[in-house]
């Protein structure tokens, strides 16, 4: 029987095991461990790839979201609006500079609801999150609308979308900031954790940089509070390796989504997230490849029987239904769809004859059924 992970955390070493020793001993002989050269020229190289005048990196995703927004001035009294399709991190970041955060409903492509958005602006409302899932850019044209029609910022959570486009622009670079991850298992993973700030906004990078580094300017003297959130330098040096092969990851990404759709696209019993150029106003680059399927848990049982592990993402809940926090929000599109999300494998060690396992595995559920 094929035993497929959902993710091989091992293969990301030794698959490139002796370049990365040797970019590891490169940056360890030199002692050079924070906000060195490696950090500079990652960010650097984010800048031009992205199109945008400033990248900082900083020390995780979650970090990066919670600078950003008081960089923004973003801070008690506001209220940010966000999907509760999206990890409890983009919502904690907004209580953590003692906003709130205001949940709304996904749309079909499982992206935030520009529509639904309208309905949960108040007085109160500062900013717009939206939060780029698994390798796509939600619809900016409309977001931007309703952000220009109330004054709003945006502010974006793309931790799981570096390289996603819509309408030829990077995910990250429509709002006053974005935000990325480089957590091991994402679209360009780290050996820990790690993240960066982006923005166009002169005066926010200022701030970001004084935010990340104790609050200390570019002579050294602290002039205002801050944090200590500096992406590491050793993970900046494997981030900037991996980055000279990232055009051809996300081109393996897409070509797996391509297979999936070839594959399952006839099958009833599933709804697909959409194909790669289904829609020319989006460049999806798939971090996960998300499937509604009827029958859920009982087909997620048949995978795992079969050595296919998949995974239900946010642990099967999304964030208006973590009830302790005190949120009270009904989102029932929200609801329907955690009841038949679930992640398929999708990573570019994934070779073609997997793919075809895991959608036989699939079609073979469904014929039996």
């Amino acid at each position: 029987m094929r035993n497929i992970p959902f993710f091989p955390y091992p293969q990301l070493f030794t698959g490139d095991e002796a370049a990365l020793l040797e970019v590891m001993r490169s940056v360890c002989s030199r002692g050079a461990y924070i906000l060195q050269k490696e950090c500079t020229e990652l960010e650097q190289a984010l800048a031009e790839f992205l199109g945008v005048r400033h990248v900082l990196g900083v020390a995780n995703g979650t970090d990066a979201i919670v600078i950003g927004l008081k960089a923004a001035g973003i801070g008690p009294g506001d209220e940010v609006i966000l999907p509760s399709h999206t990890y409890i991190a983009s919502a904690a970041a907004v209580q953590w500079v003692g906003a709130t955060p205001v949940l709304a409903e996904c749309g079909a492509d499982h992206m935030l609801d520009p529509a639904d958005i309208e309905h949960r602006i108040t007085p109160r409302t500062r900013a717009i999150m939206p939060v780029q899932i698994n390798g796509r850019t939600c619809d900016m044209d409309a977001i931007g609308a309703v952000a220009k029609r109330h004054g709003l910022l945006v502010c974006e959570d793309a931790a799981q979308a570096l390289g996603s486009r819509f309408g030829g622009r990077a995910a990250g670079t429509f709002g006053a900031f974005g935000t990325f991850s480089f957590y091991p298992a994402k679209l360009l993973g780290a050996f820990g954790d790690g993240g960066a700030i982006v923005t166009n906004d002169d005066a926010i990078a200022t701030q970001v940089k004084l935010l990340r580094d104790h609050g200390r300017n570019d002579e050294g003297k602290v002039v205002a509070w801050g944090l200590n959130s500096r992406l590491d330098n050793l993970q900046a040096a494997v981030l900037l390796h991996k980055f000279k092969t990232y055009p051809e990851a996300m081109a393996r990404r897409r070509a797996i989504a391509q297979r999936y759709q070839d594959r399952l696209g006839s099958l009833p019993q599933v709804a697909l997230p959409p194909a790669p150029d289904a829609d020319p106003r989006h460049f999806d680059v798939y971090q996960n490849y998300e499937i509604e399927a009827d029958r859920r848990d009982a087909l997620r049982e048949h995978l795992q029987n079969h050595g296919v592990r998949t995974i239900i993402q946010w642990a099967g809940t999304p964030v208006h239904q973590f009830k302790a926090l005190g949120f009270t929000t009904q989102l029932p599109r929200t609801d329907r769809f955690f009841e038949r999300c679930l992640l398929l494998p999708m990573n570019t060690a994934l070779a073609d004859d997997d793919v075809d396992s895991i959608c036989d595995t699939i079609g073979s559920f469904y014929a039996n059924a």
